[in-house]
């Protein structure tokens, strides 16, 4: 992996790392564990998840306007979830 005007960790171990006040916009994260990894006051903004695992995981007080999953709207995924739940009916 190349990375122009950055710099590059290869084979890297950081378990415990702690990141505050660090900018990574633009950067590539391909074979990463970020397992019980915590995100607070992040901007993923235009970020693009693929091939990647998100069991277990779970988003909290978070802005979802524009987000989609497999090409869904996230927002009205959740419409349609209130909807189902007000009308008491099993969402499929």
């Amino acid at each position: 992996m190349s990375h122009d005007n950055g710099s590059v960790f290869e084979h890297t171990s950081l378990p415990g790392s702690c990141f505050a006040d660090v900018d990574l916009a633009g950067s590539s994260f391909c074979n990463v564990s970020l397992r019980q990894a915590v995100f607070d006051d992040v901007a993923f903004t235009g970020a693009r998840f693929a091939n990647a695992c998100f069991g277990g995981a779970s988003i909290a007080n978070a802005n979802l306007d524009g987000m989609t999953i497999n090409g869904i709207l996230v927002s009205e995924l959740l419409r349609v979830y209130a909807q189902s739940s007000d009308q008491g009916k099993p969402v499929a």
